[in-house]
C-alpha cells in the first residue's frame, strides 16, 4: 500500500492477477500507488501486516498516555492523509455549482458558441472524476484508521479483563436501604430498579425537570461507579468501541465541514451578495434551538446506554442460567423481568429517537426556509431579478451551505456521543488491577509458602474474610478442612493474590500455580486440550495423569477418547468427570505448587480413593507443594504432611496424632502400580478428526430471502408501513413541485409583465410586477415539505419501536422454549452475539435504511416521470443507465453478502472469548497463560476483521464504478440538453431531475446492497424464530398430581442426548416407591444424573416410558411438571437479588417463612435473613453456602418428588448430617431421590438403586444391605 512501513516483510503476499488463497496476505500489502488505485478484491486473503492485531496490539500497548492520545498517536498518519483528501473533496464538490452557473450563462448567451458550454461540461466531468478517485482513497484510509483503532481497543479491553481485580456485584453502601440488586441486575422479587418502568410523568414535573436540566450543569448527584458486569463488557466491546472508532472513519469531516462552510459562504456571497445572510440567519436560529435539544438528547442518551448495560447483563444472566431456570419452571417469570428491562430500553430509545427527529425536522425546515429568506432579501429588499443562472446554482449552494451548517451540530453531537463512550471505556480501564506486588517472591527459591499475620478481604468489600493468618505450607500434601463458609476457598484465593491484603505479609514463589477451582472451569475444546492448557504434549506423562485421575476408564467409553470435544463449562461430561479433568489439568501442569479446591466432592467413594492414592502418593506430586481443600478428610489424613483447619476466618494447624485415622492408613506410595502398563496403552487414533461437540454456526447462502424482509415488515405492522409510504410519496411530490415552482419563477422574468407564468402556476403575476405571491408560494411549499418530513419521521419511530419490541419478545420466547440440546451445542457467546449485535442492528440503523430505501424508490419513480414528461429521449437513456448500474451491482452483491455473513459468524467467537474468560479468570491467571489467551483473542479478532475489511474493499470497488458512471451519465445528459435545443430553464430543471435520477439509481443499488448486508442480522434473528421447540406436553395433570402416594416407574427406558450419540440410559427398568428416600449410586459417568434429569422430561425416551404417579412424563405439560418437582443440582445457580427472591421468585411466601426455612436448613448462618443480598451466581457465598440455599429451596417448595444430585457434596460432614436430619423430617412424605457418594448423604435411605454404564444393575431395599453387613453404600 502507499506509505507502507518498509521494515515489514514482503513474502507471502498475493498478486492481483493470481487466484486468491487464504494462505496469502492481501495484495494491498505491497502495491504501488497505481496498483493501489486499481485494486479489485474478489476473495478473502489474510489481513496485511499493518492490519494484523498482533502487531497493532504490541505497538499500541507500548504507547503512553490516555486512550484517546494513544489512538491518535497510533493512527496519526492516516488522519493527516484524510485531512488532505477531505480538502480535495470539498474543493471538488463546490466546483459543481460554479461550473453549472457558467454552463447556464453560456446557454443563455446566444452569441456564445456551443463549444463553450461543452467545455464547461467537460471540466465538470473531470472534476467529478477527481472527486470520485479521492473518495476511494478517503474510504480506504478512513477504514484503515477505523479498523485499526477498533482492533486496538478490543485487544486493549481484553488485556484489561485479564489483569483487573475480580470484584463482586454487591456494592456495600453506608445506607442499608440502598442495597438492591435490582439496580444493576435482574431481581427475582419482581421489583425493578432504575431500569424498570416508571410511572407516567406529569406535565409540570417534566417541565420542571427540563428547566433544571437546561439551567444547571449537573442536577443529579454523581453516580457511584461499579465494577463492569459481563453485560457492560459486552456493551463496551460491541457498541462503545464502535462509537469511538466510527469517529476515526469520519475524521475527514473535521476538515471538510468547516472548509465547506467557508467556501459555500464565499460562493453564495459572490452569487447574490449580502441577501445570503438572511438565509444563514434562519439556519443559525435553527441550530440554536437544536443546541438545547442536543443537550437534553445527551442526557437521555447516557441513560439509554446505562439501561442497555443492565438489559444486556440480565440477558447474559438469563442465557447462562437457562437450564436451571427451566428445571424450576421459572423461565416465564424471568422473561417478564427481561421484557420490563427491554421496555425501558425501548422507552428511552423512543425518547432519543423523537429528540433526534425534532432536530432533523428543525434542520429540514431551516433548509427550506433558507432559500425563502435569501430570495426574499434578494428580490424584495435588494430588488434583483431571480434569473435561471442565479436561482439554480444558488439553490445548490444553499443546500451545500445548509448541509455544512447542519453538519456542525451533528458533528458536535457524535463527538459528544463518542466522548460518552470513551468515558465508559476509561472507567473500565481505570478499574483496579490485580496487584501482584502484595505477594512478594520467596527469595530462598524454595516452594515454601508463608503467611504472616495477614488479613484479607474480597476486592471491593470492606469486611475481612480472613483474619491474622499465620501459616507455613511445606512441600508435600497440606489438607485444608473446615465448616461451610469458614474461609477455605478464600484462603486459596488469598494465596493466588485474588484477594486484597489488608495487613501482614505473604511469601510465595513467583511462579506458575496449578489451580483447580471448586466449580470446574472447562473450555469448549477437546478433553486433551483442556488438560494440556498450553503445556506441551508428552504421551507418557499424559497417560499417567489420566490413570491417576481415574479418567482412563471414562475415556474408553468415548468414541474419540481424550480427543473428544466437550461443550462450554464441560457440557457433555458428568460432574465427577468435569472435576477430574480440571484436576488432571493441574496435575499435568509443570507447576511446583498445586491449589486444589475440593475436587473430590463430586467423586464416588471408590473413585476418590483411586485419585487420592494415585495422585497424592505417586511421583506425579512428589516434591510438589499441594494444598487440597476437602471435606473428605478421612481419605487424606494418612498421606498429608499437615492438616489445616479454617474456622471463622482464622486458620490453625491440627495435631495429626490426635485425629482419628481411617482405612486410608493403608495407602502408601507403592499402590501406584501398573503405570508402566498404562504408559504402553494406545491412545485414540489421532489421524481421524474427532466429532465436534459444538455445532458450527450455520449461515445462509445467496441473497437474503424475501421471507426475511416479510418477517421484519410484519413485526412493524403493515398499517404503519403503508402510512410511511404515503408520507414519503407526499414528501417527494412536494419536493418535485418546489423545483418546478423555482423553474417557473426564473422563466417568468423573461415574459412580458402582463403575462402570467405557464403551467400550474399560470395564475401568478409576473415577478417583475409583484414577487410576493412567488415568495409566499415558495414558503408554503417549504413548510409543506417540512410537515411531510415530520409525519414521515413519526411513522418511522413507531415502526422502530413496534418492530424492536415484537422481534425481541418473539426471539426470547423461542430461545426460552428451545430443546435442551440447543443449549448444549450452542456457545453462549454465539447466542449473545445474536441477542446483542443482531438485535442491536434491528433496533438501530436498519429501520432508517429501510426508510431511506422507500424514499429512493419514490424519488427514482418521480424522476422518471418528470424526465419522460419533458424530454422523452432522456427516458431511453435513463433505462440504459439503470441497466448499467444493475450489471455492476450484480457483480458486487454475491461476494459482499458472503463476506457480511462470515463477518457476523466470526463475531461469535470474539464474544465467547470475553464471556469464557470472566468465568475462568482466576484459573487463567494462576496458570499464567494470559499471553496465550491474548493471542487467541488476537487470532479471533483477525478472523472477524478480515471479513469486514474485504467487505469494505468491495464497497470501494463498487463506489468507484458507480461514481464514475454517475459523472459520465451527467455529462452525456448535459450534451443531450445542449444538442436538443432545450431552453436554459428547462435544461436546469431537467438536469436537476436527471441528477436526482442518477443519484437515486446509484443510491438505490447501494441501498439495496446495504439492506442485504444489514438484513443478514435480521436473517440471523429470524433463524432463532425457527428454533426447534421442546414439546409443551399434551396432558394437563390434575391439581393434586403428583400425589405423595405415587410411585416413580421406569419401563425399558433408553435415552440418548442426540441421535448420533450412544445411549446414556439403556433399557432401564426400575421402580422407586412413593414416599421413600432412594439412594442412586454408581461410579461417576454411570448415568445417575441422566436418570434424575429424565424425571423432568429434559430428554425424552427413544423407547420405553417414565411414569410418575401413573402419568407419562413425556406427555405431561412440562411447565406443570417442573413446577411440581424439585431438582437440586450439585452447583445450585443463584441469581442476583436477595435470598427471598432466590427461594421464592413469585413472592408466594412471607419474609418470616423464608427466614424460618433458612434457620432450619442453615442454623449456623446466623446472619442470613430473607433480605440478605445475593450477587450474580451467588459469588458472595461459598459453594457450601450455595448448596444450603439450594436445599432450602427444596424444603420451601415441599414437592412430592425431590431430586438431589450431590446436593451436599461441598458441605462438611457434620453440617451434612444435620441437614439430612432436617430434610428427613421436613420431606418425610415426599419421594426423595438422592445421588451421593458420601455415607452421611444417604444415611437413612430406604431404597438403593445402583447403576453402571447407563444400566440399573441393582435395585433393592436397604435393609437387605444391612442384613448382609455392608454398612457403607459406595459406588
Amino acid at each position: 500500500m502507499p506509505l507502507r512501513d518498509p521494515s515489514l516483510q514482503s513474502h507471502g503476499i498475493g498478486s492481483t492477477f493470481e487466484k486468491p488463497h487464504h494462505s496469502l496476505r492481501s495484495p494491498e500489502d505491497n502495491l504501488t500507488l497505481w496498483q493501489f488505485m486499481t485494486l479489485n478484491d474478489e476473495d478473502v486473503w489474510q489481513l496485511s501486516f499493518e492490519f494484523q492485531h498482533q502487531l497493532l496490539h504490541q505497538k499500541f500497548r507500548d504507547l503512553r498516555g490516555s486512550v484517546v492520545r494513544r489512538l491518535l498517536q497510533a493512527n496519526g498518519l492516516d488522519l493527516i492523509i484524510l485531512m488532505s483528501l477531505g480538502t480535495v473533496e470539498a474543493l471538488s464538490n463546490f466546483a459543481g455549482p460554479v461550473l453549472l452557473q457558467q454552463l447556464l450563462r453560456a446557454m443563455e448567451d446566444g452569441s456564445a458558441p456551443r463549444s463553450k458550454a461543452v467545455n464547461f461540461a467537460i471540466v465538470s466531468l473531470l472534476v467529478r472524476l477527481v472527486s470520485c478517485q479521492s473518495s476511494v482513497f478517503s474510504l480506504w484510509y478512513s477504514r484503515r484508521s477505523y479498523e485499526r483503532s477498533r482492533g486496538e481497543m478490543i485487544t486493549m479491553l481484553y488485556e484489561k479483563t485479564l489483569s483487573r481485580k475480580i470484584i463482586g456485584d454487591t456494592v456495600v453502601s453506608e445506607k442499608p436501604a440502598s442495597i438492591n440488586a435490582d439496580d444493576d441486575t435482574i431481581g427475582l422479587d419482581g421489583n425493578t430498579g432504575p431500569g424498570g418502568r416508571k410511572a407516567p410523568n406529569k406535565l409540570i414535573g417534566s417541565l420542571r425537570k427540563i428547566s433544571r436540566f437546561l439551567t444547571r450543569k449537573s442536577s443529579a448527584p454523581e453516580e457511584v461507579k461499579q465494577a463492569a458486569s459481563i453485560g457492560k463488557i459486552y456493551n463496551l466491546m460491541r457498541y462503545d468501541v464502535y462509537e469511538v472508532a466510527q469517529r476515526f472513519w469520519e475524521f475527514q469531516s473535521l476538515i471538510r465541514v468547516p472548509l465547506g462552510l467557508v467556501l459555500s459562504i464565499v460562493l453564495v456571497w459572490n452569487l447574490i451578495g449580502w441577501p445570503c445572510f438572511f438565509g444563514v440567519l434562519t439556519v443559525f436560529v435553527a441550530q440554536s434551538i437544536n443546541a438545547l435539544i442536543t443537550r437534553v438528547l445527551l442526557h437521555y442518551e447516557r441513560s439509554r446506554r446505562a439501561v442497555t448495560d443492565r438489559k444486556l447483563k440480565k440477558v447474559t444472566q438469563y442465557v447462562s442460567a437457562i437450564r436451571i431456570l427451566r428445571w424450576y419452571g421459572w423461565q416465564e417469570f424471568w422473561q417478564d423481568q427481561i421484557m420490563q428491562a427491554r421496555q425501558e430500553e425501548l422507552r428511552l430509545f423512543v425518547i432519543t429517537g423523537l429528540l433526534r427527529n425534532t432536530i432533523n425536522v428543525t434542520n429540514f425546515l431551516a433548509s427550506d426556509l433558507f432559500p425563502v429568506a435569501a430570495f426574499f432579501a434578494c428580490t424584495i429588499l435588494a430588488g434583483r431579478p431571480l434569473r435561471i443562472d442565479i436561482a439554480f446554482p444558488a439553490l445548490q449552494l444553499f443546500n451545500m451551505l445548509e448541509n455544512s451548517l447542519q453538519e456542525l451540530p451533528r458533528l458536535i453531537t457524535v463527538l459528544l456521543n463518542a466522548k460518552i463512550a470513551m468515558d465508559r471505556i476509561d472507567d473500565f480501564m481505570g478499574e483496579p488491577d490485580k496487584v501482584d506486588a502484595t505477594i512478594r517472591s520467596n527469595t530462598r527459591g524454595g516452594p515454601l509458602i508463608k503467611v504472616q499475620d495477614a488479613s484479607f478481604a474480597w476486592p471491593g468489600t470492606p469486611h475481612q474474610v480472613l483474619h491474622n493468618i499465620n501459616l507455613e505450607i511445606p512441600a508435600g500434601l497440606t489438607v485444608v478442612c473446615g465448616k461451610v463458609a469458614a474461609g477455605k476457598t478464600a484462603l486459596l484465593q488469598a494465596l493466588l493474590g485474588e484477594l486484597e491484603r489488608r495487613g501482614g505479609d505473604v511469601l510465595v514463589p513467583n511462579e506458575t500455580v496449578g489451580y483447580c477451582a471448586q466449580t470446574p472451569w472447562l473450555q469448549s475444546m477437546s478433553i486433551r486440550d483442556n488438560i494440556l492448557f498450553t503445556s506441551p504434549y508428552e504421551e507418557g506423562r499424559f497417560r499417567r495423569v489420566l490413570e491417576a485421575c481415574a479418567l482412563t476408564q471414562d475415556l474408553a467409553t468415548f468414541k474419540d477418547g481424550d480427543l473428544t470435544n466437550i461443550g462450554e463449562n464441560g457440557v457433555g461430561l458428568s460432574g465427577g468427570q468435569k472435576a477430574r479433568v480440571a484436576l488432571a489439568r493441574a496435575i499435568y501442569s509443570p507447576a511446583n505448587i498445586l491449589y486444589l479446591d475440593d475436587p473430590l466432592s463430586a467423586l464416588d467413594h471408590q473413585t476418590a480413593e483411586i485419585v487420592v492414592r494415585k495422585c497424592f502418593c505417586s511421583p506425579l506430586t512428589e516434591g510438589r507443594t499441594v494444598v487440597l481443600v476437602t471435606h473428605r478428610t478421612s481419605l487424606c489424613l494418612n498421606v498429608a504432611k499437615q492438616v489445616v483447619e479454617v474456622y471463622d476466618g482464622n486458620a490453625r494447624v491440627l495435631n495429626q496424632t490426635a485425629l482419628a485415622t481411617s482405612d486410608m492408613s493403608r495407602v502408601t506410595s507403592t499402590d501406584s502400580a501398573d503405570q508402566t502398563k498404562q504408559d504402553q496403552e494406545e491412545g485414540p487414533d489421532e489421524s481421524t478428526e474427532a466429532e465436534k461437540f459444538m455445532e458450527d454456526e450455520q449461515r445462509a447462502h445467496g441473497g437474503v430471502k424475501a421471507a426475511v424482509y416479510w418477517e421484519y415488515i410484519k413485526a412493524g405492522k403493515l398499517k404503519w408501513w403503508a402510512f410511511l409510504v404515503v408520507a414519503v410519496a407526499a414528501h417527494r411530490l412536494v419536493g418535485v413541485g418546489e423545483t418546478w415552482f423555482l423553474k417557473s419563477w426564473g422563466e417568468a422574468y423573461n415574459r412580458p409583465q402582463e403575462q402570467a407564468a405557464s403551467g400550474p402556476f399560470g395564475n401568478l403575476p409576473s415577478p417583475e410586477v409583484d414577487v410576493r405571491p412567488w415568495l409566499l408560494g415558495f414558503f408554503l411549499l417549504a413548510v409543506a415539505q417540512a410537515v411531510m418530513f415530520s409525519i414521515w419521521q413519526c411513522f418511522m419511530t413507531v415502526i422502530v419501536y413496534t418492530t424492536g419490541r415484537q422481534m425481541f419478545k418473539d426471539v426470547m420466547n423461542r430461545v426460552s422454549h428451545a430443546t435442551f440440546r440447543f443449549y448444549d451445542v450452542t456457545p453462549i457467546g454465539r447466542l449473545m452475539n445474536r441477542l446483542t449485535s443482531d438485535i442491536g442492528t434491528v433496533d438501530g440503523d436498519i429501520s432508517n435504511q429501510f426508510e431511506y430505501g422507500a424514499y429512493l424508490i419514490v424519488a427514482w419513480v418521480s424522476s422518471i416521470v418528470v424526465i419522460a414528461s419533458v424530454t422523452p429521449i432522456f427516458l431511453v437513456f435513463s433505462f440504459i443507465l439503470t441497466a448499467s448500474f444493475v450489471v455492476i451491482f450484480l457483480r458486487f452483491l454475491p461476494t459482499s453478502q458472503s463476506l457480511r455473513r462470515l463477518e457476523m459468524v466470526s463475531l461469535s467467537p470474539l464474544m465467547s472469548n470475553f464471556g469464557a474468560l470472566l468465568d475462568g479468570l482466576a484459573t487463567v491467571r494462576a496458570f499464567r497463560v494470559q499471553s496465550s489467551f491474548q493471542d487467541r483473542l488476537i487470532t479471533v479478532t483477525d478472523a472477524f476483521q478480515k471479513m469486514d475489511h474485504f467487505y469494505w474493499s468491495l464497497q470501494a470497488w463498487l463506489m468507484y464504478r458507480f461514481d464514475a458512471l454517475s459523472a459520465c451519465s451527467t455529462f452525456v445528459l448535459t450534451l443531450l440538453a445542449l444538442y436538443t435545443g432545450v431552453s436554459p430553464g428547462l435544461t436546469a430543471f431537467v438536469l436537476i431531475a436527471a441528477s436526482g435520477f442518477v443519484r437515486s439509481t446509484h443510491a438505490l443499488c447501494k441501498q439495496y446492497g446495504r439492506l442485504q448486508m444489514d438484513f443478514v442480522s435480521v436473517e440471523r434473528v429470524v433463524e432463532l424464530l425457527h428454533l426447534e421447540q421442546e414439546p409443551r406436553g399434551t396432558v394437563d395433570p390434575p391439581a393434586w398430581w403428583p400425589s405423595f402416594n405415587g410411585d416413580i416407574v421406569f419401563e425399558n427406558v433408553t435415552i440418548r442426548y442426540a441421535p448420533h450419540l450412544d445411549p446414556s440410559l439403556s433399557d432401564v427398568s426400575v421402580r422407586i416407591p412413593a414416599g421413600s428416600t432412594t439412594a442412586l449410586l454408581g461410579r461417576t459417568g454411570s448415568g445417575k444424573s441422566t436418570l434424575a434429569l429424565s424425571l423432568l422430561a429434559i430428554m425424552k425416551p427413544e423407547s420405553g416410558r417414565i411414569l410418575i404417579d401413573n402419568i407419562d412424563v413425556s406427555t405431561a405439560n412440562t411447565q406443570t411438571l417442573r413446577d411440581r418437582i424439585t431438582f437440586i443440582p450439585q452447583d445450585p445457580h443463584l441469581f442476583p437479588g436477595t435470598l427471598h427472591s432466590n427461594l421464592d421468585p413469585h413472592n408466594a411466601h412471607s419474609a418470616s417463612t423464608i427466614t424460618t426455612i433458612l434457620s432450619l436448613v442453615a442454623p449456623s448462618q446466623t446472619s442470613w435473613s430473607a433480605s440478605t443480598p445475593i450477587a450474580d451466581g451467588g459469588k458472595n457465598l461459598s459453594q457450601g453456602q450455595r448448596q444450603l440455599v439450594g436445599l432450602a429451596r427444596a424444603v420451601l417448595r415441599r414437592s412430592s418428588v425431590v431430586i438431589m444430585d450431590e446436593a451436599t457434596a461441598s458441605i462438611d460432614e457434620g453440617t451434612a448430617r444435620e441437614v439430612q436430619r432436617v430434610l428427613k423430617r421436613e420431606l418425610r412424605a415426599s419421594t426423595v431421590v438422592v445421588i451421593a457418594h458420601r455415607v452421611e448423604a444417604v444415611e437413612g435411605a430406604e431404597w438403593v438403586v445402583r447403576m453402571e454404564a447407563g444400566r440399573v444393575v441393582e435395585s433393592r431395599a436397604t435393609r437387605e444391605e444391612e442384613r448382609r453387613g455392608g454398612g457403607v453404600m459406595d459406588g
